[in-house]
């Protein structure tokens, strides 16, 4: 009887462990590979910008440490060290220096020459202090702000503590100190209420300029608001800051002045529906143009 040859089964796959079933894979995966490394950047061809050696107080002034008026004085007492040794007026810094204020270090590495200035519009309400602490426990105008690290609030000029209104807080002591100089003679407006007998005279005698004790002063424009009675409103506006100075103006001509809120300072306007107590953070193009005040500033004076 003839032999019978078995009939062939399914060829089966050989799964030897030294032939992995991947094999066949792997070409697209070196391929993959291969691509990754062909597009990787080389990072021999990354340079690193070097930032040229600035002022030292430049360099805490646009970190918001003070402004640079004030660093400059803790230079002058011996407060500010470079590497060890006492700071002079006209020390330049690097980011690898390492500087002490009062004896503590500041991480000058994360402190840059091209840091982004914060600027905030708060809207004060009266009752509000504009330092840091009071003995007497007054609320402060800083206790509702967002709290910084590395950096700190600098209040861009002063509202007493009976007037509401605009307020400026910046990190850039550099801008803080442009923003407050007499000599850039940014306007401030206000809206203030006045109580007594108004006349046409006294109003131009307050553009004219009348003398304070602290020298002549006047209101570059003033419009009228409206109002009922010996109660008026008038808007006006001033191109410096000096303490109560709207106030003294108004007292000046035998008038009190019953409420003050400051409306604008410089191009920045309170915006509408900010209630009191609340801020907002000016947007980058806000910041420029708040900058841009700073064109004709000798930063050496």
């Amino acid at each position: 009887m003839p032999r019978q040859t078995p009939k062939a089964g399914p060829r089966t796959r050989r799964t030897d462990a030294s032939k992995p079933a991947t094999r066949r894979a792997r070409p697209e995966v070196r391929k993959v590979r291969g691509a990754a490394q062909r597009h990787k950047p080389k990072t021999t061809d990354v340079k690193t910008p070097v930032t040229p050696p600035e002022r030292v107080q430049k360099v805490l002034a646009q970190a918001g440490f003070g402004s640079r008026r004030e660093i400059e004085d803790w230079i002058r007492d011996g407060k500010i060290e470079i590497n060890g040794v006492i700071a002079k007026l006209g020390d330049h810094v690097k980011s690898s220096d390492q500087v002490r204020i009062a004896g503590k270090l500041i991480p000058l590495s994360k402190l840059t020459e091209h840091m982004v200035a914060r600027v905030l519009v708060y809207h004060k309400p009266e009752g509000e202090i504009c330092t840091r602490d009071d003995p007497e426990g007054r609320p402060t105008v800083f206790t509702r702000l967002p709290r910084l690290r590395g950096a700190r609030w600098i209040v861009v000029g002063r509202l007493d503590i009976n007037t509401s209104g605009l307020l400026l807080f910046t990190t850039d002591g550099e801008l803080a100190q442009t923003l407050m100089h007499p000599k850039h003679e940014i306007e401030r407006e206000y809206a203030v209420r006045v109580f007594g007998e108004i006349d046409d005279d006294m109003l131009q005698r307050l553009r004219d300029g009348v003398m304070l004790e602290d020298g002549p002063a006047k209101f570059v424009d003033i419009v009228d608001a409206g109002g009922s009675g010996r109660n008026h409103w008038y808007h006006v506006i001033l191109k410096e800051g000096r303490n109560r100075e709207v106030r003294r103006l108004w007292e000046s001509q035998g008038v009190t002045v019953s409420r003050l809120i400051r409306l604008r300072f410089g191009p920045i306007i309170l915006p509408k529906g900010l209630r009191e107590g609340q801020y907002r953070e000016l947007e980058p193009a806000e910041v420029t143009l708040l900058q841009g005040l700073q064109g004709g500033v000798d930063t050496d004076l």
